[in-house]
């Protein structure tokens, strides 16, 4: 358990009624969450606002406090683990009034953070100026007056005057309702074999998911994320790299039609897969009927007698296979290996488009990262879980930012989905994890963050960093305000 150090707030006395900006700060104090003292966060808020007002001499103290703040931050946080303490932050078109979003970013430094993570595309909205947005999607600023206004670019430069790094955190296969409405993306879009699209299956409307071999997809999503590189945030998160999330019986895949397959797109790079024609046949027919049968087995030998074995890629049978036995010995495990074909396809699917997505960001030596749920690739039985999140497969070179909110009243289950990506990750990956709560009290069942930290500290030296979700549950009122452009 982390215990708060008892340090006393320095006094500025004056006489006069209106604060003396010109006394000297004190040492910046921090207690050893690395979180600056009320006082200070008091004083550095009133100079904020006496700078808007137009009063240079607070303008200039508060960027003195500003500098005083970050270096001691970074001094604080090279001492005490966790060496990186992120939040998750989503900006409001609110956020354009002067001086909030350097209202933020001083509450996040308050807080003891030292790093950002961004919503730059979310709910099918970029955070790119009206003037100079040339994805498909529109801006998430719109208001009249606001079409040049940068948010991103704004709290990139906010954050690390203050000493933050800022990551663009995004959304990636789930595409937004937005991306839906156009009608010449409805080939963009994931089905499966009931003809549904994520519509059909996820209670919150905004979701719609994608299909990752479809090309138009892949480009629109590449040319936005060269936008937002553009503005050369410290990283780049990508989330949302997965199926949707489906309920009750439907939670777990058990058959061909409930996997997102059936776009042309991904049956024509699937059937791809074929290497002979009895191959493609089988596959053909599985994919249309969802199963294959003794009789089909009959009917595709006859079609291709030259052939032998039905093949695709990663099967490789002996060379004295089954094709010698009857076709009721035969269908059992060709069925099943179709199974396993069609799964790993899906799969392959979003490993590609994660890959695609993080190449630009990689090739300017600006870090990419992966955000999943611990639990989103079990298979239960013969089926898998709807969302097939491949995480375990995601390359080591990004980084895995593993979404550990588990919750079953105590820290054992957040700490054991973070034990469970740590055993996984190969040498060298960095893992950070992100938890969700607040400081100093239980919600919903959950720990105090502090708790939650005093848990994963075991996982030190090999996880450094860990994430805070968010930063609207720590300022539900502020953020409230923000959103509805009511005053502080």
């Amino acid at each position: 358990m982390f215990f708060w150090l008892r340090l006393g707030a320095a006094i500025l006395s004056s006489t006069l009624l209106v604060p003396d900006f010109r006394i000297q700060p004190a040492q910046a104090q921090v207690n050893q969450l690395c979180q600056i003292s009320a006082a200070q966060a008091r004083e550095k808020e009133n100079l904020r606002l006496s700078g808007l007002r137009g009063n240079q001499e607070a303008k200039n103290r508060y960027q003195q406090l500003l500098r005083q703040h970050a270096q001691t931050l970074q001094e604080c946080r090279n001492r005490n683990w966790p060496q990186v303490q992120a939040i998750w932050l989503r900006l409001y078109p609110c956020d354009t009034r002067p001086g909030e979003v350097e209202h933020v970013m001083d509450r996040i430094v308050n807080r003891g953070y030292n790093q950002v993570y961004l919503e730059a595309f979310y709910d099918g909205q970029v955070l790119l100026p009206t003037a100079n947005n040339p994805t498909v999607w529109p801006s998430v600023v719109r208001t009249p007056g606001a079409e040049q206004t940068d948010l991103l670019l704004r709290a990139i430069q906010k954050g690390r005057e203050r000493g933050l790094k800022v990551y663009a955190w995004m959304f990636t296969t789930n595409f937004g309702y937005t991306y839906a409405q156009r009608r010449d993306r409805e080939g963009a879009i994931a089905r499966n074999g009931k003809g549904q699209t994520s519509l059909y299956v996820v209670d919150n409307s905004s979701q719609v998911f994608i299909d990752p071999y479809n090309m138009q997809a892949k480009r629109d999503y590449y040319q936005m994320v060269q936008e937002v590189i553009r503005r050369r945030p410290d990283g780049i998160l990508f989330d949302y790299i997965r199926y949707p999330r489906q309920a009750g019986s439907d939670s777990i895949a058990t058959k061909v039609t409930d996997l997102w397959l059936y776009s042309e797109a991904t049956q024509q790079a699937l059937f791809q897969r074929a290497q002979n024609n009895k191959g493609q046949e089988f596959i053909r027919r599985f994919l249309t009927k969802g199963y294959i049968t003794a009789g089909d087995i009959a009917e595709v030998d006859k079609l291709y007698p030259q052939e032998g074995e039905p093949l695709w890629q990663g099967r490789n049978p002996p060379i004295e296979q089954k094709s010698i036995l009857p076709p009721e010995q035969r269908q059992p495990q060709l069925q099943m290996e179709l199974w396993q074909l069609s799964v790993a396809h899906a799969m392959q699917g979003i490993l590609d488009f994660v890959n695609l997505a993080a190449y630009p960001a990689q090739q300017l030596g600006i870090p990419a990262g992966v955000v999943f749920f611990p639990d989103a690739n079990q298979n239960v039985g013969r089926g898998f879980d709807s969302r097939l999140q491949p995480w375990d497969r995601f390359p080591s070179s990004l980084e895995w930012h593993p979404m550990s909110y588990a919750n079953c009243g105590n820290v054992s289950c957040i700490a054991a989905q973070v034990k469970q990506v740590l055993n996984t990750a190969k040498s060298g990956t960095q893992v950070i994890p992100a938890i969700a709560g607040e400081w100093g009290k239980s919600v919903n069942g959950r720990p105090p963050l502090e708790t939650q930290m005093q848990a994963l500290r075991q996982f030190a030296p090999r996880q450094r960093g860990v994430s805070h979700f968010a930063y609207s549950w720590q300022y539900p009122e502020h953020d409230n305000n923000r959103k509805f452009c009511r005053a502080q």
